[in-house]
């Protein structure tokens, strides 16, 4: 039997791509696939585990299509991904309404999952091995059609003492070389223009296939398609080697975009949280960084209230940004997770912890006015993603999707989402640009 099927990724582009597999398979398998649940026959909630907030996220959503399910307008519900994968017995349990669940090392069982609810009347609970299961395998883009992720890896070796990751998505792994760049050449050939390089941490690549790092050579080949823009996301800060920046500053493909989450800069609680780094060596790759690659825009993730994390130590976090002038940066309040060595240690109250994330949001603005500021009069190349009814939009070198904020600019004429065009930048709007296309 074939069934209409609908799916709903929630969290990171990571996520997305294993949704974006499920798809294709369901499809393969038969079935229709469908942008809105009502109607489907099965809805997929792919969800995201990594903090208690995307829980409560995905058990919303969750809920919201069981009132659809009450009503008729949704026949079954299936949970995969890293919530299903983290509390596969308490989905099982307490939400009855979820009619079958797929850990993070099965979403190959898709297919198979929806015929044993809608054949079968089972309730099935799939739990593969989530150090071994399958990365690569067609896909179903869900992205707009101009930009896609390739995902290069899966897990994480790295332990840092607050994160969950290793223990939902298993050990580092890389894919192969050839595969990667398969995949990469037909995401060229459907028109792909902006390919975001994504893993847990890129720059691991290849050192558990030969000890050796291999990104770098995988980006020379990646070069040689037919993108435009190639974007990097997730770069661990002692991984990142010479012969990379290299070649991240030769290759004009290769924006000058990295994101480099951090966590915090001051030496104690970088140790205690598992993290290879010291402020000065992070001040001193940063400087390095800018010193070889113009223009460059770095990205970072903050957590405020870590354990260790005194007034003292919060204020040092905020000289940091103000020295160092990270042009953009994600703050998140420490959020002590069950199973987690730091969730044991001593630690500001949420509360405090999601103050200081306020106060450091408030310092990073002034860095982002800053920038932009400084970047007034300059012509960009921007992509173009659409029109809001007043203005086009879309995002330069320095915005990356879903992230970071937007280019607004006028034309007088039509520009098609997905065309590269001159934006001359003019002013600024709450932290975003704004500009006119010069032709």
């Amino acid at each position: 039997m074939s069934y209409t099927v609908s799916f709903i990724s929630l969290g990171c582009a990571k996520n997305q791509v294993n949704c974006e597999q499920m798809m294709a398979a369901a499809a393969a398998a038969g079935h229709t696939v469908q942008a809105q649940p009502e109607g489907a026959d099965v809805v997929v909630v792919n969800t995201c585990g990594f903090l208690a907030s995307a829980c409560e996220e995905a058990i919303d959503t969750i809920l919201e299509m069981a009132e659809l399910k009450k009503t008729g307008r949704v026949k079954k519900i299936l949970v995969t991904g890293c919530m299903a994968q983290r509390y596969k017995g308490d989905v099982l349990e307490e939400l009855p309404e979820v009619d079958g669940l797929l850990g993070t090392g099965s979403y190959g069982d898709i297919a198979r999952a929806i015929e044993e609810v809608m054949d079968q009347g089972l309730r099935p609970c799939h739990l593969g091995n989530i150090h071994t299961a399958p990365q690569g395998g067609p896909r179903i883009l869900s992205t707009p059609p101009w930009y896609a992720y390739l995902r290069i890896a899966e897990g994480c070796d790295n332990h840092c003492a607050y994160c969950v990751i290793p223990s939902l998505r298993g050990k580092y792994r890389s894919r192969p070389m050839e595969e990667l760049l398969e995949e990469a050449a037909e995401l060229s050939a459907a028109g792909v223009k902006e390919l975001l390089v994504i893993a847990q941490d890129i720059t691991r690549y290849g050192t558990d296939l030969n000890g050796e790092h291999q990104l770098a050579s995988l980006l020379v080949e990646l070069c040689k398609l037919d993108f435009h823009w190639i974007r990097l996301h997730y770069l661990y800060p002692d991984e990142i080697t010479d012969e990379l920046i290299n070649i991240i500053a030769e290759e004009d493909k290769i924006l000058p975009y990295l994101d480099i989450p951090i966590q915090h800069c001051n030496d104690q609680i970088l140790k205690a949280m598992n993290r290879r780094d010291t402020r000065a060596e992070l001040t001193a790759l940063f400087d390095k960084l800018r010193a070889r690659i113009p223009g460059l825009v770095l990205r970072t993730s903050i957590i405020t209230g870590l354990p260790g994390e005194g007034e003292a130590e919060f204020e040092e976090l905020c000289a940091f940004l103000r020295q160092t002038r990270i042009e953009r940066a994600g703050v998140f309040p420490f959020s002590p997770e069950e199973g987690t060595r730091a969730a044991q240690m001593d630690h500001v109250d949420m509360e405090e912890a999601r103050r200081r994330a306020e106060l450091a949001v408030d310092v990073q603005s002034e860095i982002i006015d800053a920038y932009n500021d400084s970047v007034l009069g300059e012509v960009r190349e921007v992509l173009c993603e659409g029109f809001d009814g007043q203005r086009f939009y879309g995002r330069s070198y320095a915005e990356s999707p879903d992230i970071d904020g937007r280019i607004y600019f006028d034309a007088d004429r039509e520009v098609a989402p997905g065309e590269f065009v001159p934006v001359r930048l003019t002013g600024a709007m709450d932290g975003e640009l704004t500009g006119e296309i010069t032709e």
